[in-house]
């Protein structure tokens, strides 16, 4: 009786985690999603704590002063972070996270070795290749996901900067076939020196995920990230194996499959392979900027009146949010100001670029967390076929996801990259503090069109400026 109630836990867990991941692929409905997977999630763990009896002895779990500390260590720690996190923080924390769950995965590998090899002391005729392929599966891509991740983390927050050095992608490739080779070896011919092999593979594949992640530049974050998170859940699920336990397998399998197909589809978002992400360092090395483009043109300012009249008497205007709307914490007073044109009878709605921000989605996220209604977030090819029919652009900090040069420059290393066609409205409005490049190094040919404008300063405070003057129109 009791094994069928922790089955129907965990059916109930792998069925809410399907259904949430349904769910999530709607801005209206993934709040919802969330807690449904977490709901199923919940379920699973207290069945597994208290149903669950082994196999072979019978006993339960036990234990359960390590393991309800745990929980309420994590979930405490878990919920202070989530809380606290700014907006412009989110991509750290969901690097961060993810790591979490690659170290978790790798430690269960570490753990279930070492049971195996006292079970058997080294016993040469009863080495189980099979369970020792998923263990070395699961620390190996683990390790990768945990030190990947924890790189990627410094990246984004600003703590570690770009690396390499000449050859450096041979070293890795040098480096991953040393990791399988051991790996392969262990398997094949067991050793009485097993353990220190194990341990020189986990060592080796901690290296690996580090100077993985490290040549590759700032602006192909978001798809790391992604690819990373599809690691954590491949070795999640090589913990599912392991333990027989469905509703991890189903997990693992639907976080592997989910960031597998979310990378893709972001490395079409910028035209570019998989390959030539992981290998190009695009965005590694900033280029320099200034008051002239390569052309020699010069930009022109607008003032904030000049951009209240405008607006103000505009009949369609297309916000394009971007990572700077997102440090000077706007998404609220971007909210306001459309709430006002739209008072006015202007047309507001917003441009959507699928790898804006630092993150997938980050661009969504900050602005739900303004109340802005998801029915006018459009996305790239929507907001595309509506710019030549839009009497205002304005761009609030997004740079290489607007910059021509994708479309002009074969020399530029985003050629080639789908963009928002902004420069096909009538009136282009740019803000930045600065003229310098953004995240990917790259000057933005934009900035120098006929129809672009700039206004500079800080997002907010221009915002705040702006509806002021509107006002007062």
């Amino acid at each position: 009786m009791e094994f069928s109630i922790l089955t129907l836990c965990y059916l109930i867990g792998s069925v809410t985690f399907i259904v949430g991941l349904k769910m999530l692929s709607n801005p209206a409905s993934a709040r919802k999603g969330n807690l449904v997977a977490a709901v199923g999630m919940t379920i699973a763990i207290l069945g597994t704590i208290f149903l669950y009896k082994d196999s072979e002895t019978g006993h339960p779990l036990g234990n359960y002063p390590w393991i309800f500390g745990g929980l309420i260590i994590g979930a405490i720690v878990g919920t202070l972070a989530a809380k606290r996190v700014k907006m412009t923080a989110m991509p750290e924390m969901v690097s961060l996270f993810n790591g979490m769950g690659g170290a978790c995965a790798a430690l269960i590998s570490l753990i279930e070795f070492n049971h195996l090899s006292h079970e058997l002391e080294i016993n040469m005729d009863g080495w189980p290749s099979g369970k020792l392929l998923i263990i070395l599966l699961g620390l190996i891509i683990g390790s990768v996901s945990f030190a990947g991740s924890i790189i990627a983390w410094g990246k984004l927050n600003g703590s570690i900067k770009d690396f390499s050095f000449k050859g450096q992608h041979i070293f890795n490739i040098v480096l991953l076939l040393v990791i399988l080779g051991l790996a392969a070896y262990l398997i094949v011919v067991p050793t009485t020196s097993a353990l220190l092999v194990f341990y020189i593979i986990f060592a080796l594949s901690l290296l690996y995920g580090v100077f993985f992640v490290f040549p590759i530049g700032g602006a192909d974050m978001p798809v790391v990230i992604s690819l990373l998170n599809s690691f954590t859940g491949v070795a999640a699920a090589c913990g599912g194996f392991l333990y027989d336990n469905k509703v991890m397998l189903t997990g693992g399998i639907l976080v592997g499959a989910a960031g597998t197909l979310l990378t893709i589809l972001m490395c079409k978002a910028m035209n570019r392979s998989l390959k030539n992400v992981l290998i190009g360092s695009f965005g590694a090395t900033a280029s320099g900027g200034g008051q002239s483009s390569a052309s020699g043109g010069t930009y022109k300012e607008i003032s904030l009146s000049d951009t209240a009249v405008v607006m103000s008497y505009a009949s369609r205007v297309m916000i394009v949010p971007g990572y700077g709307l997102a440090v000077a914490q706007a998404q609220h007073a971007c909210h306001e100001l459309e709430k006002l044109l739209t008072e006015k009878g202007v047309e507001v709605s917003y441009a959507i670029h699928p790898v804006a921000g630092r993150m997938p989605g980050h661009m969504n996220v900050l602005l739900a967390e303004a109340d802005v209604s998801y029915d006018k977030l459009m996305e790239m090819e929507q907001a595309n076929d509506l710019f030549a029919n839009t009497d205002v652009v304005l761009v609030l900090g997004a740079n290489d996801v607007v910059n021509p040069a994708a479309k002009s420059d074969p020399a530029s290393p985003i050629y080639g990259m789908p963009i928002l066609d902004v420069e096909a409205a009538k009136h282009c409005i740019i803000n930045k503090r600065s003229m310098k490049p953004g995240y990917a190094g790259i000057e933005n040919e934009l900035f120098f069109r006929p129809k672009s404008s700039m206004l500079f300063g800080d997002a907010k405070k221009v915002l705040q400026d702006l509806i002021a003057e509107i006002k007062s129109l």
